[in-house]
């Protein structure tokens, strides 16, 4: 008696050429949070299944946030806001005085999210630094 699966029991893998990567992490975001509700509501979360297959299951975007809330690299408020928000669909308007608040932590909490996404390949595009709001200073030896 073989040990190995029948064929009908094994799953074919998706190649990783056809894989989609997320455009944004506001765009992994939506689409973990809408797993995540589904999930909740009862559905069963089938890699593969989706409408395009995608690099990451729901709960990798999941922990990449909590390995930003143990860094400290983002607070409580700011896995609050992505949560209320992402159950909405739609990230705050700043042009609304009662979502301005919320849309500071949204925008402080996607800017660090979106360097570990990229990282794992879940957001399209290589990793880059980001200067904003970085003061470059010379290096006091470097003038000749």
């Amino acid at each position: 008696m073989s040990s190995s699966p029948s064929p009908r029991h094994v799953r074919p893998l998706v190649s990783l050429a056809r894989v989609e990567a997320f455009t944004s992490a506001e765009e992994a975001w939506f689409w973990t949070m809408s797993a995540l509700i589904a999930r909740r509501e009862g559905a069963r979360i089938v890699a593969g299944k989706g409408l395009a297959p995608r690099p990451c299951e729901p709960d990798d975007v999941v922990k990449c946030l909590d390995r930003l809330y143990r860094q400290r690299r983002i607070e409580l408020a700011h896995a609050r806001i992505l949560r209320i928000w992402g159950e909405r669909g739609t990230a705050p308007d700043p042009r609304h005085l009662r979502e301005r608040g919320d849309f500071r932590l949204w925008r402080e909490a996607m800017n660090r999210l979106e360097w570990p996404l990229r990282v794992k390949g879940i957001v399209a595009g290589a990793p880059s630094i980001r200067l904003e709001g970085a003061e470059i200073l010379e290096f006091p030896g470097s003038r000749a």
